[in-house]
């Protein structure tokens, strides 16, 4: 069976193409949470143009709608969610959200959506998520620590 990724999981892609990459909301939400944290990081470096940075409505819905929760309320105003949120829709890359089915499927079915946009958007996935990252020999998914290691990796290779 032919894969539906554009490389294979273990292959990076050319270090002068452009890496597109969908974080999970779990990965988005910890950036606004602990803004020394690995997954902040990952947004500083997309912000300085190391890769793009997919979205969709979904995505995005998912991130409102977590920030939202009465124990996330009490750690981020309603007013920083919003914005952030904002943020991300007028900033990132936004596409629509797939209307075909994700290629693979993960042992929770909330998560296909992920593998759909990543899948069609041609990025890797960024997820903490165990039911994600257990499909990394199947796609292209990293932990976050992973992922920001290989844009540091790439970033070294182009200054030498």
């Amino acid at each position: 069976m032919p894969s539906p990724w554009p490389w294979k999981p273990s292959t990076a892609p050319a270090a002068d193409a452009t890496v597109r990459a969908v974080l999970d909301a779990n990965v988005l939400i910890s950036a606004i949470l602990s803004p020394r944290g690995t997954p902040a990081r990952l947004l500083l470096a997309w912000q300085a143009g190391a890769f793009d940075l997919v979205v969709s409505p979904s995505l995005l819905a998912e991130v409102r709608r977590a920030l939202a929760y009465p124990k996330l309320r009490r750690l981020v105003a309603p007013a920083d969610a919003a914005a952030f949120v904002d943020w991300l829709e007028r900033t990132a890359l936004l596409v629509e959200d797939p209307v075909l089915p994700p290629p693979i499927r993960s042992d929770d079915p909330d998560d296909d959506y992920l593998i759909a946009l990543a899948s069609s958007a041609h990025a890797i996935l960024v997820s903490g998520d165990v039911h994600l990252t257990s499909l990394a020999s199947r796609m292209p998914v990293r932990r976050s620590a992973e992922f920001l290691a290989e844009l540091e990796i790439q970033r070294d290779d182009r200054s030498t």
